[in-house]
């Protein structure tokens, strides 16, 4: 009996545990949603709204990946990318379970694990990922739009690999 009270804390503990990191990652959903929902009712397809001289707003549809990425292709990419963030947040769930203590690389996986939703929504919703942050420096050109969803996944990358190169160095 007393085995089995360990056993459920631990369980109710790992749970616990769990949920500040799944609280972050529904923020960022939400967030990411928000806003998508707002610039497909003030925009029409195509338009653009200067915000600063580096800035605009603007509604663009993204069939591919990152940077538009087999976006001209007839269509399969909607599955394989839905299916590549559904496959992605079932590991990064796996992952909060056991490194749920280790706030840095849980912030990281939360905020990767929110984008990924965010555009697994976008792609199983309307076949597309909503982007609208467009950026822009003179000659340069464009960067490619984006949106909540790809900055969130952006910051987890960052904060994953910040993680990483600390753990290294104190080795």
């Amino acid at each position: 009996m007393a085995t089995k009270k360990t056993t459920t804390f631990s369980s109710s503990h790992s749970r616990s545990s769990l949920a500040p990191w799944l609280g972050i990652a529904a923020i960022v959903i939400l967030l990411d949603q928000i806003t998508k929902i707002t610039i497909e009712k003030l925009f029409v397809y195509g338009e653009e709204r200067v915000v600063t001289s580096f800035f605009n707003l603007v509604l663009a549809y993204n069939r591919g990946a990152a940077f538009s990425f087999l976006s001209n292709e007839s269509g399969w990419q909607r599955y394989f990318f839905t299916a590549i963030g559904i496959v992605a947040v079932g590991f990064i769930v796996y992952l909060l379970r056991k490194h749920a203590g280790q706030r840095l690389f849980c912030w990281a996986l939360a905020l990767i694990m929110g984008g990924a939703v965010g555009n697994v929504i976008d792609r199983m919703a309307y076949g597309h990922v909503i982007d609208f942050l467009d950026f822009h420096f003179g000659s340069l050109g464009h960067f490619p739009a984006f949106n909540i969803a790809d900055m969130a996944i952006s910051l987890g990358a960052i904060l994953f690999i910040y993680d990483e190169l600390r753990r290294v160095n104190k080795q």
